[in-house]
């Protein structure tokens, strides 16, 4: 097999001929030891080389292997779509196929095989149209040598190679030639302005598996042999279990047996229904520990002392405390602003399926990270991370929550324990207290504007726990970044400005939530921003205009939002507008709200128009529908979503009291995309962080009250 560097330098392809005839072209990094030393060893690769690759089969099948998770945000589509547009493949004729767990899949933004962060296109577009231009090289070399013609006689076009005296060949027919021609050290790939399958609003290739029942999530995994498990987990943070009714559990129905394992106490049964009756009848109980002081009020508190005092300085631009110490002739503006903990709330539970036997670990579910998974389970069970294989099927949301890997170890040490197969399925109450939340967070500001209403001075003193840590991710100079992204990243023009963190620990585990830190904090400064132009006596969207000469991709989704919206006439009667910009993984988006207050303060919002700036597209259709996604995911938040806390224990259980938004409560939602050359930003995340201050200004300006605070309360609102 020939190995070549390609253009990226961060990987190499590899080449060989399919076992059963066709070409395949894989993607590898050079970590990818066990691939690279088989692929060296022979001249051909078994189909089954476990790395991402493009497949073209004698039939003129095109198989692109996807090494990222779906989760609903059109991955299955965008990568096909970028390997389909160099190859110049039939789009029709186009298929993916969900990659096995293995190094060489590795996500080059996050150094293993990872979905998350709105990375997969960013990560995808170099090494995706580069697999395409090689194989689309290599077929026209095939096609010329059984022409006996030069290769630049040769074009290719909707899956063919066409030569110019008209003699044509369909990808299929020279799958197998191709796979014998030498590799190119370099491809050229397409200019832009070629692109025929890229920036076009294909519908997704996973959507008919998902109408007609076919698609498999990991709660529809089915191994041979295998039993349920259902477990009982701690009530309160650092809680031991100390007794349980085991025998009268084992008693039950299709109850195989009892065991305690380091997530809790496990009934396994033959099914889920007898292990969750089983589960319920063990009647445990826990030594709660010194968590039950715990309250909103006491993480309130603790969160409102830390902002008093100087934290770890994340930006620092001119002298703000010093300038804020200093008279002014102007304004002074001082508040707070916070948000509760979030639950993830996927429409799918988490559950996993673990077969734990003596030649490693098999794990089915619906996962983020397999290879983050590999690595933890290769030290916890002392296998190599080759012994650990992870099949990931579809996921059913995602939003982060399946980054964690409690679900996955529970299933695992279930699976030891009893020496079979087991799925661990979690109620929908337990995965809402399972302790995988978007941090509470409490932001303290002071600024100070001049005569003009022009800022002088800003200083942001936030206090949150460590995603970071959580993580297990070393803090940079004691800073976490995801605390502080969406505010270090503050667009406006500002002579003074210091922004701080201040860790804040509670006891209830926090984890990456859709969109992460700029969920809370470009909420936090856009209602700053709000408040400034209103002590300014200015329009809330001329002021940001003018705060954001600097930044122009800010400047310009902000003006098409506001086009959009209509913003220079007023709305109708009894509706109001607020408005919103934010920059997070590497998209601009600008969001306008439109809502209306009833008496009894009751917050129904009408319309929301979008503007975004994402990059070079991939598929706009995918686009719309992730802020789409973003706006109604937020939305839920802004309108219901908290975790609270009493007595150390988690309040909220089921979709009963961690309502969502419902149909008939979506507002209409107008997705603008702006033109661009720029290369990709996500689209999965980016939609969400607008939406909230969006919301609260367009409340603010229907009512004259400052909402400071999530979830909004009707009852702030209702008039008197």
């Amino acid at each position: 097999m020939n190995v070549v560097a390609p253009q990226s330098r961060r990987q190499f392809l590899k080449v060989s001929a399919l076992a059963g005839g066709g070409l395949l072209i894989a993607i590898a990094v050079p970590a990818a030891g066990r691939f690279a030393e088989a692929a060296e060893a022979t001249d051909t690769a078994a189909p089954f080389a476990p790395n991402a690759f493009l497949r073209i089969t004698p039939d003129g099948r095109v198989t692109v292997v996807v090494g990222y998770s779906e989760m609903g945000q059109g991955v299955l589509t965008a990568v096909p779509m970028l390997v389909a547009e160099e190859l110049d493949a039939d789009w029709s004729m186009v298929h993916y196929e969900q990659a096995p767990s293995d190094p060489v899949y590795k996500n080059p933004i996050f150094g293993f095989q990872g979905t998350g962060g709105s990375t997969t296109v960013r990560a995808s577009w170099q090494p995706m149209r580069e697999a395409g231009a090689t194989a689309r090289a290599m077929l026209v070399a095939a096609a010329a040598q059984r022409w006996g013609a030069a290769p630049a006689d040769c074009r290719t076009e909707a899956g063919r190679v066409l030569h110019t005296d008209g003699r044509s060949l369909g990808y299929g027919e020279l799958a197998n030639e191709a796979a014998r021609q030498p590799v190119p050290a370099q491809v050229k790939l397409k200019d832009p302005q070629q692109f025929r399958i890229l920036g076009q609003p294909h519908e997704r290739l996973d959507t008919p598996v998902k109408i007609d029942g076919s698609g498999r999530f990991g709660i529809d995994v089915r191994v041979p042999g295998a039993y349920t498990a259902v477990l009982a987990r701690p009530p309160v943070p650092g809680a031991k279990p100390v007794h349980w009714n085991a025998d009268r559990a084992r008693a039950m129905r299709g109850v195989k047996t009892v065991v305690e394992v380091p997530g809790g106490i496990a009934a396994v049964a033959d099914g889920y229904w007898n292990a969750k009756k089983a589960r319920d009848a063990l009647e445990v109980k826990w030594d709660l520990g010194g968590n039950t002081a715990w309250s909103d009020q006491k993480i309130h508190e603790q969160f409102a002392a830390n902002v008093e005092q100087p934290g770890v300085v994340a930006r620092k631009v001119g002298d703000a405390p010093a300038v804020l110490g200093e008279k002014h002739d102007g304004r002074r503006l001082e508040a707070v602003y916070e948000v509760p903990y979030l639950a993830h709330a996927c429409m799918e539970p988490m559950n996993a399926t673990a077969s734990v036997h003596a030649d490693g670990i098999d794990i089915w579910g619906s996962v983020q990270a397999p290879g983050a998974i590999q690595q933890a389970l290769s030290a916890a069970f002392h296998f190599k991370p080759e012994q650990i294989r992870v099949t990931t099927t579809l996921l059913g949301g995602g939003f982060g929550r399946r980054f964690g890997m409690d679900f996955i170890f529970d299933a695992a040490f279930v699976s030891k324990a009893i020496g079979a197969p087991v799925h661990v399925m979690y109620p929908r109450e337990d995965d809402m207290r399972a302790q995988f939340y978007r941090p509470a967070a409490l932001l303290k500001f002071s600024a100070v504007l001049d005569r003009q209403g022009q800022p002088v001075a800003l200083r942001m003193n936030t206090a949150c726990a460590s995603i970071a840590k959580s993580a297990s991710m070393p803090l940079r100079g004691g800073l976490d970044s995801f605390a502080v992204e969406g505010l270090t990243a503050c667009p406006y023009r500002m002579p003074n400005l210091q922004i701080e963190w201040n860790e804040s620990e509670p006891p209830y585990g926090v984890w990456f939530w859709r969109s992460v830190g700029h969920s809370q904090n470009i909420f936090f400064i856009e209602g700053i921003i709000d408040e400034m132009a209103n002590a300014a006596g200015r329009d809330p969207y001329e002021y940001r205009r003018e705060l954001l000469t600097q930044a122009p991709r800010y400047r310009n989704v902000l003006e098409l939002a506001a086009e959009k919206a209509g913003w220079s006439t007023p709305p109708a009667p009894g509706r109001h507008r607020g408005i919103a910009v934010g920059e997070s993984f590497g998209s601009y988006v600008a969001e306008v709200v439109e809502a209306s207050v009833a008496d009894d303060g009751s917050v129904k919002v009408h319309r929301v128009v979008c503007a975004v700036d994402c990059g070079r597209v991939v598929n706009p259709r995918i686009v719309e529908r992730q802020m789409e996604s973003a706006i109604v995911y937020g939305l839920s938040a802004a309108l219901y979503g908290r975790i609270s806390i009493e007595q150390g224990r988690v309040r909220e259980s089921n979709f009963n009291d961690y309502p969502v938004l419902r149909m008939r409560e979506t507002p209409t939602v107008e997705v603008h995309i702006l033109p661009s050359t720029e290369n990709p930003g996500g689209v999965g995340e980016p939609g969400l962080p607008p939406l909230a201050p969006a919301l609260v200004n367009a409340i603010h300006a229907a009512t004259g009250k400052r909402l400071r605070s999530l979830p909004i309360d009707p009852k702030s609102l209702k008039k008197a």
